[in-house]
């Protein structure tokens, strides 16, 4: 007894060693079982079965590495031909407008390296998007004051490329501009975007951004980015070269030249002089109003109409006629329809279309203008003949010189700077003479020798624009005043007014196909004129690349 009590109480035993009745006695081994807690999932793998271990995973590369079970040795060969890859060469004195356009026409990957940028005081050049603000407010500026597309993304990325940024993509339409830049496929890209609300016509400050693009892209010349806005904004407030008052007289001569050239006298001239000076204050009054162009053009085309109806019905031996197609020349949007058919033709059909559209509205706005007052001058009994032949076959003298005072006047009306009048009035001079001795020499169509004056015109606003580095639009514009259809545009209206509809449809479509054909020809003298001369990379196998495809498919 005592020696039980004695085991009990040995020492290291106490009452927190006492266990419990479920407990295994001691010594006794008991295999171990899986209890219901430790079951697992009948997707688990039994024991014994050795699964071999996936590899890990390789970190993720860059665009750049070498993709996975590449070899050199056994590569294709369709990536990079035997060669080697034509280096693209531009010619550095070459136009900067045909180096930018070139590359423009060319892939990302496949064009050059920049070329010096500009120097400035931090070494780390510029703030991107301040280079792109300024890049927007440059092609702002062009593409309102008539530019084509193509044009002003080739100024934008002329801009972009003599700060050093590479990489960048300019995107032109109507109204809106936009530009993005990325430095690298692993960065983020930098995107800007501006919208032009106003349009103007100011040849002066269309040459001085086309000064400052240039001596931008001149890598002689170093102009900081804060020296370039201050440019910019001094171009922004320069007044206009001519006055109001100069203007509206520009407007009256316009007029009345163009009543000479289709066979008019003093007193047809000085009846278009005062009809469309009357027609540019209306036009001025309702602009100060806020009315839109729509209706500015509807009420400059009724005074030169009822001046024209005003003679027919005091029976003045007059050609009545010439009067009021004198004052439809100051009107017809020639600029907008050249810069709309020069985008489509270039590839630019979004805002081709708007261009062209904008034309339209303009053309049914004279329209219906000249139709209001035709159609009441009828009714009052006023004899107007929609079959006389207007023209001036047999005074070339007197259509030469009424041709250039038309160009002068126009010139005027565009702002243009003083130093490029003279020539564009001689180009106007020309380009009627290639018409005459065409048409009424040579008994050849009037689309055609309005097409081959017109080309004339493009060819030698191209050479001067080279010559000068320049834009080509105060060389060509005004020049092409003397090919307006403004005698075909009046008899349309004319017989229209008088409920004969197709002669007017037809006389109408002809006034098309000469505008037309004025458009394409301008164009088609400036693509001659770089086909021609040396171009920038023309040795490589880059070249000169079309803006699109060449076949329909």
């Amino acid at each position: 007894m005592r020696d039980t009590e004695e085991r009990v109480a040995a020492p290291g035993d106490g009452e927190a060693s006492t266990t419990s009745e479920f407990a295994l006695p001691q010594g006794l081994t008991v295999p171990r079982t899986e209890s219901e807690s430790e079951t697992t999932s009948e997707f688990a793998l039994p024991d014994g079965l050795d699964v071999p271990q996936a590899p890990a995973a390789e970190p993720e590369g860059s665009a750049f590495s070498t993709p996975r079970g590449y070899s050199a040795p056994h590569a294709q060969s369709a990536f990079t031909p035997p060669a080697g890859v034509a280096a693209v060469n531009l010619v550095k004195d070459a136009p900067w407008q045909d180096r930018m356009r070139t590359m423009l026409r060319m892939p990302v990957a496949e064009r050059p390296a920049p070329e010096t940028p500009q120097r400035h005081d931090d070494e780390t050049g510029p703030a991107v998007p301040r280079v792109l603000d300024l890049t927007l407010r440059i092609g702002e500026l062009l593409l309102a004051g008539g530019e084509g597309a193509e044009d002003v993304e080739a100024a934008m990325f002329a801009v972009c490329r003599s700060y050093g940024l590479d990489r960048c993509e300019p995107n032109v339409t109507f109204t809106l501009l936009s530009i993005s830049h990325q430095p690298s496929l692993v960065e983020d890209p930098v995107t800007a975007s501006r919208t032009v609300r106003r349009r103007g016509t100011d040849y002066t400050r269309l040459a001085a951004v086309f000064q400052l693009v240039d001596d931008l892209s001149d890598p002689d010349t170093q102009i900081s980015l804060e020296e370039a806005y201050r440019r910019l904004a001094e171009i922004r407030r320069n007044r206009h070269p001519y006055p109001t008052w100069v203007l509206t007289s520009a407007s009256g001569l316009l007029a009345g030249a163009a009543s000479l050239l289709v066979g008019g006298d003093l007193i047809v001239f000085v009846a278009a002089l005062i009809g469309a000076m009357l027609g540019d204050r209306l036009a001025w009054y309702c602009a100060g109003r806020g009315l839109p162009e729509f209706y500015q053009f509807a009420v400059a085309a009724m005074p030169p109409a009822a001046i024209g109806i005003a003679l027919t019905l005091a029976h003045v031996d007059v050609k009545a006629s010439a009067v009021i197609t004198g004052g439809l020349f100051a009107l017809l949007p020639g600029r907008a329809l050249v810069a709309g058919v020069q985008d489509g033709l270039t590839g630019f059909y979004i805002t081709a279309a708007a261009r062209l559209l904008e034309v339209l509205y303009f053309f049914v706005s004279i329209v219906a203008g000249v139709l209001v007052v035709l159609y009441f001058g009828v009714q009052l009994g006023a004899k107007l003949n929609p079959d006389t032949a207007l023209g001036t076959g047999g005074q070339p003298v007197v259509a030469i010189i009424a041709s250039m005072l038309l160009s002068l006047a126009f010139a005027i009306l565009l702002q243009q700077e003083r130093s490029t009048v003279l020539a564009v009035t001689l180009n106007g001079g020309v380009a009627w003479c290639v018409y005459g001795a065409m048409h009424y020499a040579g008994d050849i169509s009037p689309v055609a020798s309005t097409a081959a004056a017109a080309g004339l015109v493009g060819l030698f606003g191209q050479l001067m624009s080279r010559y000068r580095f320049a834009s080509a639009l105060p060389y060509t514009t005004a020049a092409i005043g003397p090919l307006l259809p403004g005698s075909a545009t009046y008899f349309g209206l004319l017989a229209i007014a008088q409920s004969e509809v197709d002669r007017g449809l037809v006389s109408l479509s002809k006034a098309v196909a000469l505008a037309m054909a004025i458009a394409i020809g301008v164009n088609l003298g400036s693509e001659i004129s770089r086909l021609f001369l040396r171009m920038p990379g023309g040795a490589s196998a880059a070249g000169r690349r079309a803006a699109k495809r060449t076949r329909g498919f």
